[in-house]
């Protein structure tokens, strides 16, 4: 009995800590707590999280914490890496000049937003529900540090289990950018 209780609870013991490290460095539950991402995202909807050898890239949809000090993590899709230039205007997103085709937004942005560069360590986010998000397009950025993850399976409500919405614009950009580079013979 005293070897059986051991291993019982030697079992535990390695099942907790390998519980604790994955979700410390590999991955971590979150839920989605408010409409910004709608219609790709409601609230209630519980995402995983991958976060380790994690690379934003455009398209994205990220979780992260707005600045150091806060609490919450927030839920928006990336839309602009270091070095771009994020611009809104006549009801479209463009980066770097192109004009985005984003098929899951609630509806197209009722707002301008000036050309802005962004600086190194600096991500711009926005919500998929446009008109309904506090995000980027507000003058603030994400700092590559404060980016916990992507969200790569959506695990609640389970009719809904699978890619929580993540879009490619990588190849959306380089594809618009090659035919706009692109002379006519």
């Amino acid at each position: 009995m005293k070897a059986y209780l051991k291993e019982v609870l030697l079992t535990l013991s390695l099942a907790i800590i390998i519980f604790v490290l994955l979700r410390t460095f590999v991955g971590q539950g979150s839920e989605v707590f408010d409409v910004s991402m709608q219609p790709t995202l409601v609230e209630g909807h519980r995402l995983m999280v991958i976060k380790l050898f994690y690379t934003p890239q455009r398209g994205d949809i990220i979780v992260f914490y707005p600045n150091p000090e806060a609490k919450r993590q927030y839920v928006k899709r990336l839309i602009g890496l270091p070095g771009d230039t994020v611009e809104v205007k006549n009801y479209k997103v463009y980066v770097n000049g192109i004009a985005l085709n984003e098929p899951y937004v609630k509806e197209p942005p009722n707002y301008t937003m000036a050309a802005r560069t962004l600086p190194e360590g600096a991500y711009f986010v926005l919500g998929d529900n446009r008109n309904h998000s506090t995000d980027s397009h507000y003058g603030w950025t994400v700092e590559r540090n404060n980016i916990v993850g992507k969200a790569w399976l959506r695990y609640w409500p389970l009719n809904k289990l699978g890619n929580p919405g993540n879009y490619s614009l990588d190849d959306q950009l380089s594809r618009t950018k090659s035919a706009l580079v692109e002379v006519p013979r």
